[in-house]
C-alpha cells in the first residue's frame, strides 16, 4: 500500500495501490472526504500539473505518482466554469449576429440606391416626413442615409426588446454610416439628432455613467439639430404634420437626459431646470381614461387611439381625424407596394444594363408615352446603361430598330427553350424515357396533357431498365442555352434572414416612427431624480443650520 498526502480542499494521508487506482478514483475519494457533492468539481495537481481523467486506462503509477506524493485539492464552481463558458459563447454569438447585421444594411443599402436590378421583390426608397419620395445628395449620400436608417429602426427594435447593450452598438454603426454623408444633407433630416438621443437614452438604461461627459456632448448636438429641423418652437415640424404636437415625446426624454448628465456633473440647478420641464411634458402625455375610452368606442385599438391622442394634444376630435387619415395612408401604402413589387417583376424580364443595372422605370415610361412598344423601349434603355437620349436614337434609327428586335425575338426564343428544357429534366427524373419526353413535350401541351399522355403510355419494368443502362434521367442535357439576359446579381451571396429582418423593421416604420415613444420609463426616472435633487436640497438645508 502507498500514502497520498493531499493538501487543499482536504487535508489527510489516503493509503491506496498506486497500480490498481485512477485519477478519476483519487478525485471521487478526495471528493468524499472532503463532503464534495460533485467530484468533477475537484481539480488534482501533482509536481505543479493538473491531473487529468484522460480515457481512464492509466493508473496513477503510470502518471508519475509515487508513495508519500503531495497532492494539491482545490475546488471549483462548476456551475460558474460552465456559466462563463455560456457566457463567452453567448458573446461572440453576440458578435457575430451584429457583424451580420451591419453587413445587411450595407448590402441592401447599396442594391437599393444604385440602380441595381433589387434580388427581392421590394425596394426601400428615403421619404421625406410627407411621404414624398426624396433624392439627397450624391449616390453615396443616399447610400449613407439609407444605411443609417436602417440600423436606427433595428436598434429601436432592440430596445423595445431591452437588449440595450446590443441596441447601443447597431446604433454606433448607423451613426457611422450617417458620418459618411456630407454634413449638409444631413441638415435636412432629424434622423442624426434622434439618434444622439436614442444613444444617450442607452447609456442611461444600461447605468453606465462612465459616458457622461460624451452624453453631455451628444445632447447638446442632439438639441441643435432638432432645432435646425423643427424650429426653436416646433412650428416647423407641426407644419408638416398638419398642426399635431408629435416632437413632445422626444423633447421630454431630451430635457430628461439633459438633467440626468447635469446632475451627476453637479449642475443642480441646471438639473432641476430641464427636469421640472420633462416633467411637464409627461404630465401633457397622459392620456385621460375618457378621451382614450371615446375615441377606442369608434372601432379603434387601445394603442392606436393612446398614439393619437398624445401626438394631438389630447384633442378628440383631431385624434380622429388623425387615425381616418393614418387609416388612408396605410391603404395607399399597400397598393403603392403591390405596383413597386409588379414594377420589379416586370424589371426582372428585362434584365440588367451591362454595369448590373435595373432598366430605368421612369425613363421607360417617357419613351412608352412618347408611343414606342414596351419591351423595345426597355431593351434600347438596357443596352443603353439608361441613357435616354441614345436609346432614342436607337429606336428613330430603322436598322438599330430592327436589330433590337430581332434580339428580343431571340432572347425570347431561347426563354422559352430554357422552360422546355426543365419541363423535359422535371419528368425525366419521374422516370419517363428521356426522348418520349422530348417528343411530347416539344408537341406544345400544358404539363397536364403531357403528364396524362406519358402515364399512359408508361411501363415502370422499362423505366428501370432505361435508368440502369448507364444513361440515368440525371445526366446534364446539352439543350440549355446561354443566358442572355445579362449579368445577374441573384447569384450573389446574400444573408437573406437579416435582410429579410431589416426590411421588417423598415417597413414597419412610418414618418412619426421617430415620434411614438411610450413613456413609462422616462416618468419613473423624472420622479427618480427630482427625488434626488429633494434629498439634496434637504441635506444642504440641514448643514446650514
Amino acid at each position: 500500500m502507498a500514502k497520498l498526502r493531499i493538501a487543499g480542499q482536504w487535508v489527510g494521508v489516503i493509503d491506496l495501490e498506486l497500480e490498481n487506482w485512477t485519477v478519476a478514483m483519487l478525485r471521487e475519494e478526495v471528493a468524499k472526504r472532503s463532503n464534495a457533492q460533485r467530484p468533477d468539481s475537484i481539480n488534482l495537481i501533482s509536481a505543479g500539473k493538473v491531473l487529468k481523467d484522460g480515457d481512464g486506462s492509466q493508473n496513477l503509477t503510470q502518471l508519475g505518482i509515487r508513495n508519500n506524493a503531495k497532492i494539491l485539492a482545490t475546488r471549483v464552481s462548476v456551475d460558474e466554469g460552465k456559466s462563463l463558458e455560456q457566457e463567452l459563447m453567448a458573446e461572440e454569438e453576440r458578435s457575430r449576429r451584429l457583424a451580420r447585421v451591419k453587413a445587411a444594411a450595407t448590402a441592401l443599402s447599396k442594391r437599393h440606391v444604385d440602380g441595381s436590378l433589387p434580388i427581392e421583390d421590394f425596394n426601400i426608397e428615403l421619404e421625406n416626413q410627407g411621404g414624398q419620395k426624396v433624392q439627397l445628395g450624391t449616390e453615396t449620400d443616399q447610400r449613407a442615409v439609407m444605411m443609417g436608417l436602417m440600423l436606427h429602426e433595428n436598434a429601436k427594435n432592440l430596445l423595445t426588446r431591452q437588449l440595450y447593450k446590443d441596441a447601443l452598438e447597431v446604433l454606433t454603426m448607423g451613426e457611422e454610416a450617417f458620418s459618411l454623408c456630407d454634413p449638409k444633407v444631413l441638415e435636412f433630416i432629424d434622423n442624426v439628432p434622434i439618434l444622439q438621443i436614442d444613444m444617450v437614452w442607452c447609456y442611461f438604461l444600461l447605468r453606465d455613467i462612465s459616458w457622461l461627459s460624451v452624453a453631455g456632448i451628444r445632447l447638446e448636438k442632439a438639441r441643435e439639430g432638432l432645432e435646425r429641423c423643427h424650429g426653436k418652437d416646433f412650428s416647423r415640424v407641426r407644419l408638416l404634420q398638419a398642426g399635431c404636437q408629435p416632437e413632445l415625446a422626444l423633447h421630454m426624454r431630451l430635457e430628461l437626459l439633459e438633467g440626468v448628465v447635469a446632475y451627476h456633473n453637479g449642475q443642480l440647478d441646471k438639473s432641476k431646470k430641464a427636469l421640472t420641464s420633462a416633467q411637464a411634458k409627461f404630465s401633457q402625455l397622459q392620456v385621460p381614461d375618457e378621451a382614450l375610452s371615446h375615441v377606442m368606442s369608434m372601432g379603434f385599438k387601445e394603442r392606436d387611439a393612446r398614439r393619437a391622442l398624445r401626438l394631438n394634444n389630447q384633442d378628440i376630435r383631431r385624434a380622429v381625424d388623425f387615425l381616418f387619415e393614418e387609416k388612408t395612408k396605410r391603404k395607399q401604402k399597400r397598393e403603392d407596394d403591390i405596383r413597386h413589387r409588379t414594377e420589379i417583376m416586370e424589371l426582372k424580364q428585362y434584365g440588367v444594363t451591362p454595369l448590373k443595372k435595373a432598366v430605368n422605370v421612369e425613363k421607360l415610361k417617357e419613351l412608352v408615352a412618347i408611343g414606342f412598344e414596351k419591351k423595345l423601349a426597355a431593351e434600347a434603355l438596357r443596352r443603353n446603361e439608361n441613357d435616354f437620349q441614345k436609346a432614342l436614337d436607337d429606336l428613330t434609327n430603322p436598322e438599330t430598330n430592327f436589330a433590337i428586335q430581332i434580339d428580343i425575338e431571340s432572347r425570347k426564343r431561347k426563354r422559352e427553350q430554357r422552360a422546355v428544357n426543365a419541363r423535359i429534366e422535371e419528368l425525366v427524373s419521374m422516370g419517363f424515357d428521356r426522348s418520349r419526353v422530348v417528343v411530347v413535350v416539344q408537341a406544345g401541351e400544358t404539363m397536364e396533357q403531357t403528364m396524362s399522355r406519358l402515364l399512359s403510355e408508361f411501363d415502370p419494368l422499362q423505366a428501370f431498365d432505361a435508368n440502369s443502362s448507364g444513361n440515368p434521367a440525371s445526366e446534364a442535357s446539352n439543350l440549355n442555352p446561354d443566358s442572355v439576359e445579362g449579368p445577374s446579381t441573384a447569384d450573389e451571396e446574400r444573408d437573406v434572414e437579416m435582410e429579410d429582418e431589416l426590411a421588417r423593421d423598415i417597413g414597419k416604420a412610418d414618418a412619426l416612427s421617430d415620434y411614438d415613444i411610450e413613456v413609462t420609463k422616462e416618468g419613473e426616472a423624472i420622479q427618480e431624480y427630482l427625488a434626488l435633487l429633494a434629498s439634496t436640497d434637504s441635506k444642504d438645508a440641514l448643514s446650514s443650520c
